[in-house]
């Protein structure tokens, strides 16, 4: 598929200028840079902030069962405080929690440290906080800021990268929401609005190669933000017409959390057949980019994590609790 191929090449370079420490200022180009961040500024005026700064209060203890407490660790952006929703339960945090007790049949401490309008630079800050719970997993919601600011997606990736690092030496299981299709916000207008939609599934197939070699695993965010929030903007997207719903946040806490149970070995992970499943890693995170719900993660094939094509990846299909692996 040609848009796929674009996805992987863009990815490629922008993970390579990532681990080289070049900046490169876009995947799209100078002008069309320009041209966007002129629209984004547009759209934050229509935009505005009606919800605050702050998602609700969250952190605690969630499940009542019996036994050690699991601790989950949500780090990122707006999306991950669930800006916009007045009730803890209603956010992804408290969502992701209540369901991995329910399924682990422990408790789960929660540790909410996103922060609105963090961009990937500032979860340096974030990560300081959540490894002094010791996590056993972390969650981690970003990309958007990267787009709509002047952040250069190799910068935004080498920052996503020292992240899950961090978090997997500190002994946590890291699972990513990619970021997510920008290319459905309403007040950014077309022509711009297909721009955004490029830059996000290139940023976001970027982020996943990343990810998956730092030791995480990710769920493209695009397509699962992207379709049915399109078509159904007055119930996925909130009363800025910027920030989920509650049924939006529902539906990304949902597509995650059978990622943090399988992370946490919790989940069966499902047997891919025979030359199924297993791709490299350009091809998988430009495949996951443009696929609902997907998961990403690391492995071996013959004992190796790497072949000619650079490192090996599992992508995983899941839909509605289901795990398909790819066909």
């Amino acid at each position: 598929m040609v848009w796929s191929a674009g996805v992987a090449r863009a990815a490629r370079r922008i993970a390579t200028a990532a681990a080289l420490g070049g900046g490169g200022l876009t995947a799209l180009g100078a002008t069309a840079y320009g041209l966007l961040i002129a629209e984004s500024m547009l759209a934050r005026k229509v935009i505005g902030r009606p919800h605050g700064l702050e998602g609700p209060a969250s952190d605690g203890l969630y499940g009542e069962f019996p036994g050690v407490p699991l601790t989950l660790v949500m780090l990122g952006d707006s999306t991950s405080i669930g800006l916009g929703v007045s009730e803890p339960g209603k956010t992804p945090a408290v969502l992701i929690a209540n369901g991995l007790a329910a399924i682990a049949e422990r408790p789960v401490r929660l540790g909410v440290f996103g922060k609105s309008g963090a961009s990937s630079a500032e979860l340096a800050e974030q990560v300081d906080k959540a490894v002094r719970l010791r996590p056993d997993v972390a969650v981690v919601f970003v990309g958007a800021n990267d787009v709509v600011t002047k952040t250069p997606p190799a910068t935004a990736v080498r920052h996503l990268t020292k992240t899950v690092r961090r978090l997997r030496e500190a002994g946590a299981e890291v699972v990513v929401g990619t970021c997510p299709d920008l290319g459905t916000v309403r007040p950014i207008a077309q022509p711009l609005r297909w721009v955004t939609r490029r830059w996000s599934r290139q940023l976001a197939a970027a982020q996943t190669v990343a990810v998956v070699d730092a030791g995480g695993r990710t769920v493209a965010f695009a397509d699962l933000l992207g379709p049915e929030f399109a078509t159904n903007p007055g119930e996925m997207f909130g009363p800025d017409r910027f920030h989920p719903s509650d049924r939006g946040y529902a539906q990304a806490a949902y597509a995650v959390l059978p990622s943090v149970c399988a992370a946490l070995g919790l989940w069966p992970e499902p047997r891919p057949a025979l030359g199924e499943g297993l791709q490299p890693i350009y091809l998988a995170a430009a495949t996951a980019a443009e696929e609902s719900g997907t998961e990403v993660s690391p492995t071996r094939v013959a004992g190796r994590a790497t072949g000619p094509h650079g490192r090996w990846a599992t992508l995983f299909r899941r839909r509605d609790g289901e795990m398909l692996n790819d066909t």
